[in-house]
């Protein structure tokens, strides 16, 4: 644990709070037990606070009853303990221990950033009562998701199997449709399914094949009654992920559409790629001081430009990390004001959308970014030129054009 102490002082001595109080009870806050390290087998069932000052020593306020399994988890760290049995006693160890200070905890203002809000009301209350000024310990977490070298590595072998499984399940559509044999969602499905698990990867849950009006429904999933059977002239959208296990997610959207992409849907597919355009170039641009709502606010203006803002009905992106939708800083200014800094050393997606159920079609296109640690950010994942038109001449051609390479 000592280790874990050390780098959460190191991310405090960046600020001016006088330490992070980090508490749970009965994984209510899950971040306690990645910043501290603690295993997810380790059985701890009654509350406990560690408080980590800027300067000093750490001090575990932990239940008698689990002292134990405490010395167990801590090692040689070095700690000052104090036990508690009766709500008096613990009440009396946080007064004596907070007084004063300006502490971070799991906590946003107004609930604002959820990823982040994980200490209850009521034990806000509590420490509050004792004494102490509460931050938001938002970007101090983010220091904790930061991807090593092997990550990257490994969400690059990721990155991989995803194209190869789009560019499957397009050829599968190209050659059903020029054969004139019928496609149906979970058969495209199946055939991502496959190339992710004879990978070695994991999805975690089945990923989204939708046809015509049913790409209008954002995280739609096929399955049991809903498994459409693809018609000409309708769009194809794949939204796709994978990881290797206990390593970062890759994560895109491709759209195609059978048979010659229409006028509607051609003017609508440039201004959901302008607008990721727009977001990633926030991204490329980003200093130290970029928040996440910056890149979502840009991409949203290209699309209300267009008359689509309606049709926009999600945020522009999120963290990419061991979580799918991981606990760092989203682009985001629409479900959420999101002003955590876009810090170096993690991911995201950039994944704007239009869902018009009365066009018949949504159209999403999902890239990924590695955010670098002196500035900027670099994409990892290819940028879909333009739909793949399925079923129309050769499949090379096809995919050359939706690549950008013909």
């Amino acid at each position: 644990m000592q280790v874990y102490l050390d780098r959460i002082r190191d991310a405090l001595r960046a600020t001016d709070l006088d330490g992070w109080l980090i508490y749970d009870f009965q994984g209510l806050n899950p971040h306690a037990r990645t910043v501290l390290g603690i295993p997810e087998r380790a059985h701890l069932t009654r509350r406990f606070f560690v408080y980590v000052p800027r300067e000093g020593t750490p001090t575990l306020i932990h239940h008698r009853i689990e002292g134990g399994t405490w010395r167990t988890l801590a090692g040689s760290a070095t700690l000052t303990w104090q036990p508690y049995s009766a709500h008096t006693e613990l009440d009396a160890h946080l007064h004596a221990l907070l007084a004063g200070q300006r502490v971070a905890m799991e906590y946003s203002a107004r609930g604002a950033v959820p990823y982040v809000s994980r200490v209850d009301a009521g034990t806000l209350e509590r420490v509050r009562e004792a004494g102490a000024d509460v931050h938001s310990s938002a970007d101090l977490l983010q220091q904790f998701l930061v991807w090593t070298p092997e990550d990257e590595a490994a969400h690059a072998r990721a990155v991989d199997v995803l194209m190869r499984a789009k560019d499957d399940a397009f050829r599968y559509v190209h050659d059903q449709l020029q054969q004139g044999e019928p496609v149906t969602e979970l058969d495209v499905q199946a055939v991502i399914a496959r190339v992710i698990e004879d990978a070695g990867m994991s999805s975690g849950h089945a990923v989204m094949v939708g046809f015509g009006v049913n790409a209008a429904d954002p995280h739609y999933e096929p399955g049991g009654d809903k498994n459409a059977t693809l018609s000409a002239g309708q769009a194809v959208m794949l939204d796709l992920w994978c990881q290797e296990d206990g390593r970062p997610f890759a994560d895109v959207t491709w759209m195609g559409f059978a048979g010659t992409p229409t006028p509607d849907f051609l003017e609508v597919w440039q201004a959901v790629a302008d607008a990721r355009d727009a977001g990633i170039a926030v991204l490329q641009d980003r200093t130290a001081t970029t928040q996440g709502w910056e890149a979502d606010r840009a991409a949203r203006e290209v699309l209300a430009a267009r008359g689509l803002a309606e049709h926009f009905t999600h945020r522009l992106g999120h963290n990419l990390g061991v979580q799918l939708h991981g606990p760092g800083a989203n682009l985001d200014d629409l479900e959420t004001h999101d002003t955590r800094t876009l810090l170096g050393g993690l991911a995201v997606t950039v994944e704007p959308g239009v869902y018009d159920a009365a066009r018949g079609f949504g159209i999403r296109s999902e890239v990924n970014l590695y955010l670098t640690p002196n500035g900027g950010a670099r994409l990892t994942t290819p940028v879909q030129a333009a739909p793949f038109a399925l079923g129309e001449g050769d499949w090379a051609s096809v995919r050359a054009r939706a690549l950008g390479e013909a």
